[in-house]
């Protein structure tokens, strides 16, 4: 079993280190609310003052962290990780962020001769809970073969994209895809409503015909059609509304740097912030279906 720093410890971060504790890790756990610390440490994980005594004598370092410039000042700062970490310490982060700012990290840990892998999940809340992430890696082969016993702890589907940042790309455009196929369930279940259907009867018919899809399978966005659903309680999350909003922020930054047209992933971004902006940030992204009833 492996030595393991976990640093970040919300929604997503906090289930993910409990399923480690689970597989028989020794976890070692830091986060600023005192409260998350406690939740893991009561369930046997030790504790830290700071990230970086967290990281110190341990084989993985796993962070998972709300943006950027967090990831930036944890790894890269003067009292940061990667000056504390021995030779053999594999960093894993699990941030969703720019691919810009974890290649910086990368190249920095490279040149102090630490592994990294971006490994940024995709799932939502309920998959870090149950263990069935998916993660999409980005780093060398020969990292991701180290990593991946560790991330089969906390994931289902684990994919190598490619280098450093590819893991980044790959979940970006995974979620603009998820922004775009939810909002057209959405307003087809609410087109066949507005129309007389039944949401369930319509969503039958469209599972068994080419409208088939995820959102529809899996998260279905109409009240009461799926009762595991947030929409059927009360559209708690899930996955935020805000995060959606930073995920499809994230896409179309790569998309003008590479100058890739995506106008269905650009209207997806106005619609889901005109969402937030209504005061809905903090309930889940398939919440955009009362949106659309409300217009």
């Amino acid at each position: 079993m492996a030595k393991i720093a976990f640093i970040g410890l919300g929604n997503m971060g906090g289930p993910m280190a409990a399923n480690l504790i689970k597989a028989g890790h020794e976890v070692c756990v830091f986060d600023l609310v005192a409260e998350m610390v406690k939740a893991l440490t009561d369930q046997g994980a030790s504790s830290a003052g700071t990230a970086s005594e967290a990281a110190v004598g341990k084989d993985f370092i796993i962070s998972m962290l709300p943006a950027g410039k967090h990831v930036e000042s944890v790894y890269l700062a003067d009292d940061g990780i990667l000056n504390v970490l021995d030779k053999n310490a594999v960093v894993i982060d699990s941030s969703t962020i720019d691919a810009a700012t974890t290649q910086k990290v990368a190249a920095k840990a490279t040149e102090l001769g630490v592994k990294m892998m971006d490994c940024p999940v995709s799932g939502g809340v309920a998959a870090a809970k149950a263990g069935t992430l998916a993660f999409m890696c980005g780093g060398t082969e020969a990292t991701f073969a180290e990593v991946k016993p560790i991330l089969e702890a906390m994931g289902k589907n684990i994919f190598h994209a490619g280098d450093n940042g590819a893991g980044q790309i790959a979940k970006m455009c995974n979620n603009m895809l998820l922004s775009i196929h939810m909002i057209g369930t959405a307003e087809a279940l609410q087109l066949g409503a507005d129309n007389g259907l039944d949401p369930k009867v319509l969503s039958e018919i469209m599972l068994s015909s080419s409208g088939r899809n995820w959102s529809l399978e899996v998260y279905n966005p109409y009240p009461g059609v799926m009762e595991n659903a947030p929409a059927s309680n009360n559209y708690q999350p899930g996955f935020m509304v805000n995060l959606m909003c930073k995920d499809l922020g994230l896409a179309m930054e790569a998309a003008d740097a590479s100058d890739s047209s995506t106008p269905l992933g650009a209207l997806a971004q106005s619609l889901y912030k005109a969402h937030a902006a209504e005061g809905n940030g903090k309930m889940d992204f398939s919440s955009i279906l009362q949106w659309l009833k409300s217009k």
